[in-house]
């Protein structure tokens, strides 16, 4: 499905810029790399983590006043 080559490339997009950091990179740049390619793979198998769920929580019903 294209929705699977979406996210399947996003991930690898995000893995590559992962690689791309070197042993001399910012941990904390490396570790958002992983959770991004992580995201994208939830995507395609289902798995949906605690950031999803808040972000439909807060995004739906919160009201801003």
């Amino acid at each position: 499905q294209s929705r699977h080559s979406r996210h399947l490339g996003a991930c690898a997009a995000a893995l590559q810029r992962f690689g791309d950091l070197g042993d001399s990179g910012d941990l904390a740049v490396a570790a958002e790399q992983l959770r991004l390619a992580r995201r994208e793979l939830g995507r395609i198998t289902g798995h949906v983590g605690a950031e999803e769920v808040l972000g439909v929580i807060f995004r739906d019903f919160c009201v801003v006043g």
